[in-house]
């Protein structure tokens, strides 16, 4: 199962148990089971702090469980945590045995804190690359706290179940047979949605802060590229983000960035993270900011005010709070929505395996993912509002010579429909004849561009008709001492060394701001 390079590493790492672990698995005579059989085997003939034993009793078979030796509880994968899960695998072989995570402290206190029984079962995909992060921490829960038990299940693995629950968006979360939450979710938000406390202990935290010389809304490649430049010049910075890599964590390959060959986003996304704290910039995760207020004199302070109660003053602010996915903003859209509708082929594309979808949208974006899903459903439908479609002509050439991929041009989509349940069709309308269409399948898959994060900023900062901050070439808004950077402003071409660029620029116009303007 483990190639003699992966042996090696994980090896080294088992060095790192403080006690021994057994794998309890539960096995029938499946070809599955013979694998993880084979991979549970390979992990403990690595360590002699790992044993194996097949006299487990779970209900999903084939599944294994990681105990310390001499207890019965543990976390649980019903799954073979290979691809983008081995990583999670690795860590919470880790962390039962004692090796401590890297996770603040007061995080971790608030986890044991926790005070009710909760039982997770996380749903996530191999080749989903924001599962990992949802994996990690619901394991990391149940190992830090026994009041919690974590099972994490591979669609592909476990299908039968995958359709009867109708889970069609992975990662997903059930807490206690309910729905907890889907999509990318860190620990804090994970931790901060169970201690409902946690809110008002953050505003007080915001409140309690002297003004920063710099605060930074935002954290994706303009913010971080900010933050270090800014804090190179030995001034006093802030970082204020929602997610730290922004839009980043769920970009799966970049390989245009310059002197990189090629690395993922949430790879990405943690190398900005890291080089921002190596200059000791306060990071403020898990904030969104809904107003901001200016400086009522020449060179006073700007207020931020975030979404929990707290306020942050600062001398100069530069806002760089990127872009979301655009919606198509059809009727069932948000009815069916993780029910169907869908946005990261990526993650979601593997639990529609051998059924039909569409993709909306006919850019690079989407017919990259007609593309990437044509390889595993069985029919793909491109929907294209105009007359051609945009992408490049590589894209294009590729996606036409897909026998299981039938475009659309010309086509406006007026309609996601359903069963109540989950997605069953779509409609579109014929823009050179007005004909109605229906086609029937089982997903959508939206590919249809950015939309800027600025609604918490009209009335106050200058805005495009598009919603983009309006800024010139040093970055200057219409505010002073209010900066932007990034794909939130009308710089044209949303690319990440654009926005890294734009926000050093920023940073360095935000200083020479404050050389010239009396405190």
């Amino acid at each position: 199962m483990l190639d003699t390079q992966m042996k090696t590493q994980l090896q080294a790492y088992l060095q790192n148990l403080r006690n021994p672990i057994s794998l309890v698995a539960t096995l029938d005579g499946g070809e599955k089971s013979a694998e993880m059989r084979e991979l549970l085997e390979e992990i403990a003939g690595l360590s002699d702090k790992v044993s194996f034993d097949d006299s487990g009793h779970d209900k999903r078979m084939p599944s294994f469980q990681i105990v310390k030796q001499g207890e019965d509880s543990g976390v649980r994968f019903a799954a073979i945590p290979l691809g983008h899960e081995f990583t999670s695998l690795v860590l919470a072989l880790l962390w039962t045995g004692g090796h401590p995570p890297k996770v603040e402290a007061q995080v971790i206190e608030q986890i044991k804190a926790l005070d009710k029984d909760m039982k997770f079962e996380v749903y996530m995909s191999l080749s989903c690359h924001n599962c990992p992060d949802v994996v990690q921490a619901a394991t990391l829960m149940a190992i830090c706290n026994p009041r919690i038990q974590t099972t994490v299940i591979d669609g592909g693995l476990h299908q039968a179940e995958v359709e009867a629950r109708q889970v069609m968006a992975v990662p997903m979360v059930y807490m206690n047979d309910q729905v907890f939450g889907s999509g990318r979710m860190s620990l804090e938000e994970i931790v901060g949605k169970l201690d409902t406390h946690s809110a008002e202990r953050d505003a007080d935290k915001l409140n309690e802060k002297d003004p920063f010389d710099v605060l930074i809304v935002g954290g994706g490649p303009a913010g971080a590229a900010a933050a270090v430049y800014a804090a190179r010049k030995g001034i006093r910075v802030g970082v204020a983000a929602e997610r730290f890599g922004g839009q980043t964590n769920d970009t799966m390959a970049i390989e245009n960035y310059i002197s990189v060959l090629d690395t993922d986003g949430p790879k990405f996304a943690a190398a900005l993270e890291a080089q921002v704290r190596h200059y000791e910039v306060d990071i403020m995760n898990l904030q969104r900011a809904e107003k901001i207020v200016p400086a009522t004199q020449e060179g006073g302070l700007v207020q931020v005010h975030m979404a929990n109660g707290g306020v942050l003053k600062a001398r100069s602010v530069i806002l760089s709070t990127g872009a979301r996915w655009r919606n198509v903003n059809v009727p069932g859209e948000q009815t069916y929505k993780n029910k169907g509708v869908a946005y990261c082929p990526h993650c979601d594309g593997p639990l529609f395996k051998g059924k039909r979808v569409a993709v909306i949208g006919g850019g690079n974006s989407g017919v990259e993912a007609a593309i990437d899903l044509a390889g595993l459903v069985a029919h793909v439908s491109l929907i294209e509002f105009a007359d051609t479609l945009k992408a490049d002509a590589v894209l294009v050439r590729k996606l036409e010579s897909l026998a299981n991929v039938s475009i659309h041009l010309n086509a406006q989509t007026t309609e996601i429909t359903g069963d109540g349940q989950k997605v069953n069709g779509m409609r579109y309308k014929d823009r050179s004849t007005n004909q109605e269409n229906l086609v029937e399948l089982e997903g959508v898959f939206v590919q249809i561009g950015l939309i800027p994060n600025t609604e918490f900023l009209k009335g106050t900062i200058e805005l495009s008709k598009f919603g983009e901050i309006v800024v010139d070439a040093k970055g200057h808004t219409n505010l002073p001492g209010v900066f932007a950077a990034g794909d939130v402003t009308t710089v044209p071409f949303k690319q990440i060394v654009i926005a890294a660029g734009e926000g050093s620029k920023a940073a360095l116009s935000a200083f020479d701001y404050l050389i010239r303007t009396p405190a």
